[in-house]
C-alpha cells in the first residue's frame, strides 16, 4: 500500500504545511529536508560537490573553447540557427537530418490541479528553466551541465511550478501543449518526439499515461508523437498496466528513481523488467543526480544502483536519461560494461558530449531535449557542434540510434 493510502485510511489530520510536504513527497517533488530516502555515503556527497567545482573550473577550456551565449535566443549566433520575425529560434541548416527526440513531456496536471487543454496554442512556451524569461537573459554556457546556468531564484520558480502541477494548476504547464511542441519541432527540424509520462504514486488523478497515450494517438499527431508509459514500481497493478499500455502502442516505460523513490537494482523489480522483456518495452530511467533534486532523494539515483538491472536483465534495453546527469563519470564505465545500456544525452555540456563519443562511441547515444524544461534548440546546438564534419555520427545521434532502439520509430 502506498503511503498516501495509509494516510487516507488512518484519517490523519494535517496542517497546511504538513499536507504540502506529504503530497510532494509522494510525487517525488519534495521540499528539501523531508524525511525518507536512504543513507547517503559521505563519498557520494563529496563526489557530487567535486563534480560541480571541477565543471566550473574546466568550462571553456575543452576542445570547443568558451561557449557562452545571451540566453536561448543567443544561439542564433551559431551557424545553424537564426531568429525569425517573431524572435523565435529556427534551424536553417539544410544538411541537419530531421531529428528524433527521445525525451519530451507534455503539460503535467495531477491530483488536485485542473486538467490542461493539451490541444491549445499559446503565444509563448514558458520553459520550466527559462533563460529568456527576463531581461537581460541568463548567461547560457553550453560547456556545463545545463542546470548549472540557473540562479537560486530560477530554481525556486521551478519548485513553485512543481507545486502548481499537483495542487492548483495554471502557470507554465498550461503552455506545454501539443501544438506548441509541434511548432517548435518544425522550427528546429525535429521530426518526432517520444512523450514520456511519469506515474507519481498519488491516490487519484495520477493518470498522465492514459491522457498522454490518448493525446499521442490523435490522427493528426500520431506520426509525430511516439507513445510511452509509466508505472509506479510499488503499484500492485504495475504488470497489468504494462500489458495494457503496450497493447495501446507504448514502446517505452519511464521510471524515475528519485521521483518514485526506488532503487533500480532492487530485487522486487525483477518481475517488472522481465515483463518489459516479454512485451518488448524499452526501460527509460532518469539516470544519475541532477544536483537540484532534494538531497534525500539523491541516493536512489547514484549510478551503482543501475548496474544490477543492466547485468541481470541483458535482454532488456535500458536508457540512462541525461547520460547519468552529473554522475557522467560513473555512467561511462557502466555503459562500456553493458551493451544493453543506451545513453540519452540531454543536459551534458559540449566537452562532456565529446568525451562520450570518444569513450563510449556514437552507436548508443540518443538525442533528447527534456522539453518543456528546456527548448529543443538548447540540446540540438550541442549535438551539432560536437558532430560538425561527421555526418554519419550526427545522423546516428539525432535519429539513427533511436530508430534502431525503437524498431524503426
Amino acid at each position: 500500500m502506498h503511503g498516501w493510502a495509509r494516510v487516507l485510511d488512518d484519517d490523519v489530520n494535517l496542517d497546511r504545511r504538513a499536507f504540502h510536504r506529504l503530497l510532494l513527497s509522494s510525487a517525488g517533488l519534495a521540499l528539501a529536508g523531508c524525511p525518507g530516502g536512504a543513507p547517503y555515503a559521505e563519498e557520494d556527497i563529496a563526489r557530487l560537490a567535486a563534480q560541480r567545482r571541477e565543471e566550473r573550473a574546466r568550462s571553456g577550456k575543452g576542445p570547443y573553447g568558451p561557449q557562452r551565449y545571451r540566453g536561448y535566443r543567443g544561439l542564433a549566433a551559431l551557424p545553424w540557427f537564426e531568429l525569425d520575425d517573431r524572435g523565435l529560434l529556427r534551424c536553417v541548416a539544410e544538411d541537419v537530418p530531421p531529428a528524433l527526440d527521445v525525451h519530451a513531456h507534455l503539460g503535467i496536471s495531477v491530483f488536485l490541479a485542473p486538467e490542461i487543454d493539451l490541444h491549445a496554442r499559446t503565444p509563448r512556451v514558458r520553459y520550466f528553466l527559462d533563460c529568456d524569461a527576463a531581461e537581460p537573459p541568463c548567461d547560457l554556457d553550453l560547456d556545463v551541465y545545463v542546470n548549472a546556468n540557473f540562479r537560486p531564484q530560477d530554481l525556486a520558480s521551478l519548485r513553485r511550478e512543481a507545486l502548481r502541477q499537483v495542487l492548483w494548476g495554471g502557470g507554465a504547464a498550461t503552455t506545454h501543449t501539443i501544438p506548441n511542441l509541434l511548432a517548435e519541432m518544425d522550427a528546429v527540424r525535429v521530426e518526432k518526439a517520444l512523450i514520456l509520462p511519469i506515474a507519481f504514486g498519488l491516490p487519484w488523478r495520477d493518470d498522465l499515461t492514459e491522457r498522454w497515450l490518448a493525446a499521442s494517438a490523435a490522427p493528426d499527431v500520431r506520426d509525430r508523437l511516439l507513445p510511452a508509459c509509466s508505472v509506479h514500481p510499488r503499484d500492485d497493478a504495475r504488470i497489468e498496466k504494462l500489458r495494457r499500455y503496450a497493447a495501446q502502442g507504448a514502446r517505452v516505460v519511464k521510471l524515475h528513481p528519485t521521483m518514485q523513490r526506488f532503487f533500480p537494482d532492487t530485487a522486487e523489480l525483477g518481475d517488472l523488467y522481465e515483463e518489459c522483456a516479454r512485451l518488448g518495452l524499452v526501460v527509460f530511467f532518469h539516470g544519475g543526480r541532477a544536483g537540484i533534486e532534494p538531497t534525500w532523494t539523491q541516493p536512489y539515483a547514484v549510478m551503482r544502483h543501475y548496474e544490477g538491472a543492466l547485468r541481470d536483465h541483458p535482454e532488456v534495453s535500458f536508457v540512462l536519461g541525461h547520460a547519468g546527469a552529473r554522475d557522467l563519470a560513473d555512467a561511462i564505465p557502466l555503459a562500456r560494461r553493458h551493451p544493453n545500456a543506451w545513453l540519452e544525452i540531454h543536459g551534458q555540456g559540449v566537452s562532456a558530449l565529446h568525451e562520450l563519443v570518444e569513450r563510449v562511441g556514437g552507436e548508443r547515444l540518443l538525442f533528447g531535449s527534456d522539453w518543456p524544461f528546456y527548448p529543443l534548440a538548447a540540446s540540438l546546438a550541442k549535438v551539432l557542434m560536437v558532430t560538425e564534419g561527421r555526418p554519419d555520427l550526427r545522423r546516428a545521434i539525432l535519429r539513427g540510434n533511436a530508430e534502431r532502439l525503437l524498431g524503426g520509430a
